[in-house]
């Protein structure tokens, strides 16, 4: 055991109220592991002193401890089962209200689930008059989860079709359990472990809850679940909580899909059952009596003697006679002369106790040897004789013959000793079997957990990929608008391209580096040289028919802010060989922020550059 992280759980009792102590260590290490990987905390003694700092880290650290991993109708065979095998019979045993308790039922799946059964079977009407489900659980984000009553279309996935329509209601594509009958749905946080468990329940719903619990708690929460119980309560299980130890509590009832009933504690009476003494029977006086009590006693299977208070010897009956060689030639004689006096046992200070102290005086198991040599075993007794003055008369002296319950008594100690080793020897195979019932026990609740745990984990890999999706979304709409976006400056481009197209003079673009970023067509027309042929070059680089040199100083001048707007005429030579006069002006390309980023020349013929328009004679054929 790792003192740090029970030095955790108890901190997480104290200062929290919630008490880890009793959940099974491999599976809460695991999930404590879990969330201290995620703030990159290696030791249980740092997470301590983190959580100390970080209050909020609690609800994170809860969230991760507390699987609330439910769902409607789970395990749909054991819903199946219980709405038509056992509730049937259990609400037909109960006219009153009928009580549920759903113990553990994290987000509200299961306590619905148990409402649309019930409803089911019941009516509409009769579930609201007589059901009442009251839902635990010790995570309130799960409870309120629950109060809302609201799941989606994946939440539903188990639910037939015709349920959904009968028991939700649909709004903005989210489903919301019946109002009507979700009064009868009661939610409130329960400690299994601490707090006091509900009363008078008929049905208790408790689904893989038990299996986090140590083998101590899982008996202490077992045993408030037995007193929380009604009389012939159910209780109905996990796939994994089998109660095979819990026979004095619970009687399975369907051991496959885990229900049981509860099995009533039989109290006691110190007293016994106490009932009225017969009343006397009415005396009818009778004749003969003396004769007819003189032939009992004679003939009585038990061999007694009568003796006086004077010692002597009064009455001996057949049996006695018998045994122990008396006749009647012995009635009147002093009882010590007689062998039986002393022999088998010393009789005298036995029958003088007893007229002493005037009550019974026993001597048991006292071995008497017969002439054939076989031994009986006689239980003597000795009983003073007084009359209505209380008045001593003598004593009676009974010998009863045990030597048949004495050999029952040998055969039965041997038969005990016989069976304490036979059931020695069965309890040490049932504690193996237990032992290993219990390993097996505890492989399938871990196989259980890790089930729940791998479903958590496809949950959250769900939820990624949802939010995965989300984010596809948005990039989709995002490009959507790039897309919107280069139509739009495609079209602001063809809009400045015929803008430039149109221009009769000739339009140059150039950067800070001088290089070509326009070059329209008005300039291929002047130098023969194409766009893209054009543009990227350096413009004093080109080999055109314009002396571009001649144009670097008013170009510097503008790029560096020294004037505003450059003119100036050159001659130059166009594409088809002829010169001509240009007028070309240089003003500064500027962006906002920027200031001056480039240069603008627009190159024009001059006046006299341009050619003359044709004469009417030149115009008229010859």
């Amino acid at each position: 055991m790792n003192p740090d992280f029970e030095a955790l759980l108890i901190y997480l009792k104290e200062a929290r109220g919630f008490d880890f102590t009793g959940y099974k260590r491999s599976s809460l290490m695991r999930r404590v592991d879990r969330r201290m990987s995620q703030v990159n905390i290696v030791e249980y003694s740092d997470y301590l002193d983190y959580l100390q700092v970080h209050p909020d880290e609690f609800t994170a650290l809860f969230n991760t401890i507390l699987i609330n991993v439910t769902g409607f109708f789970r395990d749909p065979d054991a819903w199946s089962a219980l709405s038509r095998e056992v509730l049937p019979h259990v609400l037909n045993e109960h006219d009153g209200p009928f009580r549920v308790w759903s113990a553990g039922c994290a987000s509200g799946e299961e306590a619905y689930t148990l409402a649309i059964v019930l409803a089911e079977i019941l009516g509409l009407e009769k579930f609201r008059d007589r059901v009442k489900i009251y839902a635990t659980d010790v995570d309130e984000e799960g409870l309120a989860h629950a109060r809302q009553a609201t799941y989606s279309d994946r939440d539903l996935q188990s639910v037939p079709h015709e349920l959904i329509e009968r028991y939700f209601e649909s709004t903005a594509g989210r489903y919301t359990f019946r109002k009507d009958l979700r009064r009868s749905v009661i939610f409130g946080r329960n400690d299994l472990v601490q707090d006091a468990p509900i009363s008078r329940i008929d049905l208790l719903v408790c689904r893989n809850t038990l299996m986090y619990f140590n083998a101590e708690t899982q008996t202490r929460v077992l045993s408030r679940f037995h007193f929380a119980l009604a009389s012939g309560g159910v209780l109905f299980l996990g796939k994994a909580e089998m109660l095979l130890s819990h026979a004095t509590l619970f009687t399975p009832i369907d051991l496959k899909r885990r229900m049981f009933r509860k099995v009533a504690r039989t109290v006691v009476n110190g007293n016994g059952y106490l009932s009225e003494p017969p009343q006397p029977a009415q005396r009818t006086e009778l004749f003969g009596l003396d004769r007819l009590r003189s032939e009992a006693f004679l003939a009585s299977p038990v061999a007694q003697i009568v003796v006086t208070v004077d010692g002597l010897v009064a009455l001996t009956n057949r049996h006695a006679e018998t045994l122990f060689g008396v006749a009647s030639r012995d009635i009147g004689r002093p009882f010590r002369d007689l062998d039986l006096s002393y022999r088998p046992v010393e009789l005298r200070g036995y029958i003088e106790q007893a007229q002493v102290e005037r009550r019974v005086v026993k001597v048991d198991s006292v071995e008497l040897t017969t002439a054939p040599g076989e031994t009986l075993f006689l239980n003597i007794q000795i009983n003073p004789l007084v009359d209505s003055d209380a008045g001593l008369l003598g004593v009676v002296i009974i010998f009863q013959d045990m030597t048949a319950a004495r050999r029952l008594q040998d055969e039965l100690e041997h038969a005990n000793r016989q069976l304490e080793t036979a059931y020695e020897e069965l309890q040490s195979t049932n504690e193996e079997l237990e032992t290993t019932n219990e390993e097996l026990q505890s492989t399938v609740e871990e196989l259980e957990t890790t089930n729940e745990e791998l479903q958590s984990t496809n949950e959250e890999l769900e939820t990624m990929n949802e939010e995965l999706q989300s984010t596809n979304d948005e990039l989709q709409s995002i490009n959507d608008e790039l897309r919107e976006r280069t139509a739009e400056l495609n079209d602001t481009n063809s809009f400045m391209e015929a803008i430039l197209t149109s221009l009769q003079a000739g339009v140059v673009v150039l950067n800070r580096e001088m290089q070509i970023l326009v070059w329209n067509r008005r300039a291929e027309d002047l130098w023969g040289l194409r766009s893209d042929e054009a543009v990227g070059q350096h413009f004093l680089n080109i080999d055109i028919g314009l002396s571009t040199a001649q144009l670097r100083p008013p170009i510097r001048d503008v790029l560096s802010g020294r004037s505003a707007r450059e003119e100036t005429e050159q001659s130059a030579v166009n594409r088809r060989g002829r010169t001509v006069r240009l007028r070309i002006a240089c003003s500064p390309l500027t962006s906002g922020s920027a200031g001056v980023i480039g240069v603008i020349l627009v190159m024009e013929l001059s006046g006299d550059s341009r050619p003359a328009a044709p004469t009417a004679a030149a115009a008229e054929p010859p």
